[in-house]
């Protein structure tokens, strides 16, 4: 993957955390990495080079944090089954 694409990538899952619900235990530890994901972007920007691997351990860290958030986010047909919807 080029740096761009690993660039574009870290945005979109920027996005992506920022969206996580205030509710979700994971929303404080996704605004901590939110940050440090827009600060490396930032450091691209400016035309840093050396970042190969922060990139790609903030994408993984990233991953990891909306894949247990969306562990959070209950079944619908569970819901409808129980008689919450």
């Amino acid at each position: 993957m080029t740096l761009n694409q690993q660039t574009e990538l870290l945005r979109l899952l920027a996005a992506r955390l920022e969206r996580l619900s205030a509710d979700s235990r994971w929303a404080r530890r996704a605004s901590g990495l939110r940050g440090n994901i827009i600060k490396i972007l930032e450091e691209v920007d400016k035309g840093e080079t050396d970042v190969g691997r922060r990139l790609e351990f903030l994408t993984d860290a990233a991953f990891d944090i909306l894949r247990q958030a969306g562990q959070e986010i209950p079944d619908p047909e569970d819901l409808s089954r129980n008689g919450k919807t």
